[in-house]
């Protein structure tokens, strides 16, 4: 994960970030990778790159809570989730989350008891099952369609 392009803008870091399991942190000050950028195209276009990625995710942030309802919006989370997964050699349809309802809730801009109502609909869908913070996507293509419902339309 890429963490820190938000301080680019103004020279400051506005958010924090904590790590939910054990991480490795590998710090590159944007001075240095600016000037490497100029020095080898390769890094300009991987740096463009890395940059335009956080863009579109920030983009589809504001997507997400701006127009979706909470089953659209969770469904959502857990294809990412399910996409940031495969991208790094785990499965894509099984694994243990590290953040809880309330972080979820949270980082969704809904409730606590919406977030735990929608993944119990889910799960009464066969969509998923779930064991506290352990899931396991039952239907990916219904998943899919949960998701599209309003954002294909």
């Amino acid at each position: 994960e890429l963490l820190g392009l938000d301080g680019v803008a103004h020279g400051r870091h506005p958010g924090s970030a904590q790590a939910l399991e054990d991480a490795e942190v590998c710090t590159l000050p944007y001075g240095q990778m600016s000037k490497l950028a100029t020095e080898s195209i390769a890094v300009q276009q991987v740096l463009s790159r890395l940059m335009s990625r956080e863009i579109v995710r920030e983009h589809s942030l504001m997507l997400l809570l701006g127009s979706m309802n909470a089953e659209e919006r969770l469904a959502a989370f857990l294809l990412n989730l399910s996409q940031r997964m495969a991208a790094r050699g785990y499965s894509p349809r099984e694994f243990h989350l590290r953040m809880s309802r309330a972080e979820i809730g949270s980082y969704l801009g809904l409730k606590l008891e919406t977030v735990s109502r929608t993944f119990s609909a889910f799960q009464q869908q066969r969509l998923l099952d779930v064991d506290k913070r352990h899931v396991r996507i039952v239907d990916l293509a219904g998943l899919r369609r949960a998701y599209e419902a309003r954002a294909g339309a």
